[in-house]
């Protein structure tokens, strides 16, 4: 029989591309007894993944992931991830900035240095980097106006043809089978794009996000070289990445 990991995936993919899936049809697909597809979903729905209803799952109900709105949560851990990550930034560097909040924080403390190359999917973010001496590549693509960002093949064609910088990314949420996920394929893609073509990538988030489980996943670990939060993870955590090989950075007390 397959692991939980195996199926949750397969899970997942069935669910978001149908948008509905009965527990008995799942079964099918996966050679698995209802019973294990039925204790599968529980436990994806106890961890925020899907939304259980008569029968089988459903996705969760559309969330608010506007660039506004998730501005407004964790800030201060977000400025404080935000400066951490800047300082890893050194003089005449070539970097991509995913489009989420918490790169966005950076953008104070990458003002101050001089010849940065950054990449860039958001609106927004290419806006404020209007400091001299800062080079700035904003990809092209199908414009998203509640996270002011492009996505789609126009912006990961663009990525294509880059190399050798260093990445920083966010993610919605983690999980240590599922590695790194994003809320939506579109971001989810992209990222997995940047990364794919970084030589180093850092990963940017904040205490909650080791809590919480997302839906599209971005990469496996052994494509993160650091994580940077505002706070120690648990010690489970802490194993975990040891065991991966990823740095952690977070605030000394």
């Amino acid at each position: 029989m397959s692991s939980f990991r195996q199926r949750r995936e397969k899970i997942l993919a069935t669910i978001f591309e149908k948008r509905h899936a009965s527990a008995r049809d799942l079964a099918v697909a996966l050679c698995a007894s209802e019973a294990t597809v039925r204790r599968d979903l529980k436990a994806m729905a106890a961890e925020g993944e899907i939304e259980l209803v008569y029968g089988g799952a459903t996705l969760r109900r559309p969330s608010d992931y506007s660039f506004r709105s998730k501005g407004e949560r964790n800030v201060e851990a977000k400025r404080i991830i935000g400066r951490l990550a800047a300082d890893l930034v050194g003089e005449n560097e070539q970097i991509f900035l995913d489009s989420g909040t918490t790169c966005f924080e950076m953008l104070p403390f990458l003002k101050a240095k001089r010849g940065l190359s950054i990449i860039c999917s958001s609106a927004r973010l290419a806006l404020e980097l209007d400091a001299p001496g800062v080079s700035v590549i904003l990809l092209g693509g199908q414009y998203r106006p509640d996270r002011m960002d492009t996505v789609g093949l126009l912006a990961t064609a663009t990525l294509d043809q880059l190399r050798g910088y260093l990445c920083f990314i966010g993610a919605d949420g983690l999980d240590r089978e599922f590695g790194p996920a994003a809320a939506d394929l579109e971001s989810a893609d992209l990222n997995r794009r940047a990364v794919r073509n970084a030589r180093q990538t850092t990963l940017l988030v904040d205490h909650t996000k080791f809590a919480a489980a997302s839906l599209c996943k971005v990469v496996d670990w052994k494509l993160v070289s650091r994580i940077v939060t505002d706070r120690a993870p648990s010690p489970e955590w802490m194993d975990f990445l040891s065991a991966q090989g990823i740095q952690v950075d977070y605030p000394e007390e």
